[in-house]
């Protein structure tokens, strides 16, 4: 059996585990595709560096990413390197070659996932995503084959395991947002530069990732609106307990029917969800996507979106797909972007909002605070009042409210003099509007 030559670009926590796992399971894997797998190279950073064991030849690692993208003997091109640049080039020349790429990289998809799969297209190529969101869980294949007969109109996910350590940290032992970070950092759950994960860039990449499979639209990390949890207190944690709900970082893509027609809303920021939800009790750094479709109807997809194993399970899965592909002389499903849906502003995506105000403690005030919330029609449902010497805490849920309205609210209520501070804003999903 002529056998599929794969290229490893990058050989991190991921690439390693990848090489172990296809040394471990070969047997297995050559009766899955129908031909043995073999490594035509690694191309890494620094040749001199130490990998221990690893079960391969020194002779395949190189520098040469690009020369050995362009070799004439390989088959398949897996990247797990990330970033933006050099990635792009590589898979590019790639697949206009006609090579399938599997990739983990949803920076890259989220940024420019139409160049790879327009490259796909003209080089009548696979191209494979599955770990980029998720990690082991299985989930964008469904979205991409399982429920493409289907329509879906929501998708709702805790699709950052540090983040969701964090808030579930703070949930349980009431530390504040810096305590939970330190936490986990010290157990590796963070980065030493946790930017990526808190203020939420890693999970609007996966928001758009998630989009653009469920709603037939090319959607990029530019068209979501995001924010991160590190103004998220200890005091939001409990007030979300007081009111039978728990904070997570969540991000959702939802389908908006109007009357100009569909558009599509991708946004990701902390919000506040009853403990009766489903994502509610997804604890540690675990994540779960709930998908809610016409016919479908709601399901759930759960395990552990990150390190190296699961991710490498995830890389191995697409490696199989593309190499039984190969051997059968056929293609995937191209990119169904077909719908072309419009990205809906933030300022038009309706929701409930969590507002707790440090106000001044006497007549009049609540009077005052309402009639701001009224002169933008933004509802009221319900308000609880704790007082502290001449100050007092004001805790207002709203009913659904366009984003532009609260703002605006927020904007008018900071200028009052009987408002000394607004000490937080949250969003309240999951219930009723």
């Amino acid at each position: 059996m002529k056998p599929v030559r794969l290229a490893l670009l990058g050989c991190g926590t991921v690439g390693a585990e990848v090489v172990r796992l296809l040394h471990e399971q070969a047997d297995d894997l050559t009766a899955r595709i129908g031909a043995p797998i073999e490594i035509a190279g690694i191309a890494v950073r620094r040749l001199a560096r130490d990998r221990g064991d690893l079960p391969v030849d020194p002779a395949l690692f190189t520098t040469d990413a690009l020369g050995l993208v362009k070799r004439d003997d390989v088959d398949v091109v897996v990247e797990v390197v990330g970033g933006i640049e050099p990635a792009r080039t590589w898979l590019v020349e790639a697949l206009r070659a006609g090579k399938s790429v599997v990739t983990a990289n949803k920076a890259l998809l989220a940024e420019d996932g139409g160049t790879l799969h327009d490259a796909a297209t003209e080089g009548g190529s696979d191209l494979y995503y599955e770990a980029a969101v998720a990690g082991a869980i299985p989930l964008l294949r469904p979205l991409r084959e399982s429920l493409h007969g289907d329509k879906i109109t929501r998708v709702t996910g805790i699709v950052n395991g540090t983040t969701n350590y964090i808030l579930s940290s703070m949930d349980s032992s009431g530390a504040s947002f810096t305590e939970a970070l330190e936490e986990a950092t010290a157990l590796g759950y963070a980065e030493a530069d946790p930017t990526a994960d808190v203020d939420g860039f890693d999970a609007a990449a996966k928001a758009a990732i998630l989009a653009s499979l469920a709603f037939h639209s090319r959607v990029g990390a530019a068209d979501v609106h995001r924010e991160g949890i590190t103004e998220v207190s200890a005091a939001d944690v409990a007030s979300a307990k007081a009111m039978g709900c728990t904070i997570k970082l969540l991000c959702i893509a939802s389908r908006v029917s109007g009357p100009s027609g569909d558009s599509v809303s991708v946004r990701v920021h902390p919000a506040m969800i009853p403990r009766t939800h489903p994502l509610a009790s997804v604890g540690d750094a675990f994540n779960a996507v709930f998908v809610e479709a016409e016919a479908a109807g709601q399901l759930m997809f759960y395990g552990r979106g990150a390190g190296g194993a699961p991710t490498a399970s995830a890389v191995l899965g697409d490696i199989v797909a593309v190499g039984r592909n190969r051997l059968a002389g056929v293609r995937s499903a191209s990119e169904s972007a077909y719908a072309d849906l419009p990205v809906r502003p933030m300022g038009e995506v309706v929701t409930r909002y969590h507002i707790s105000l440090d106000v001044a403690d006497r007549a009049g005030v609540l009077a005052a605070v309402a009639g701001v919330f009224a002169k933008h029609d933004v509802s009221i449902a319900t308000v609880r009042q704790s007082g502290r010497g001449d100050d007092a805490i004001l805790v207002i849920v709203t009913h659904g409210a366009p984003d532009a309205a609260l703002a605006a609210t927020v904007r008018e209520l900071q200028a009052l003099d009987i408002v000394r501070s607004i000490a937080s804003v949250l969003r309240v999903e999951g219930a009723t509007t």
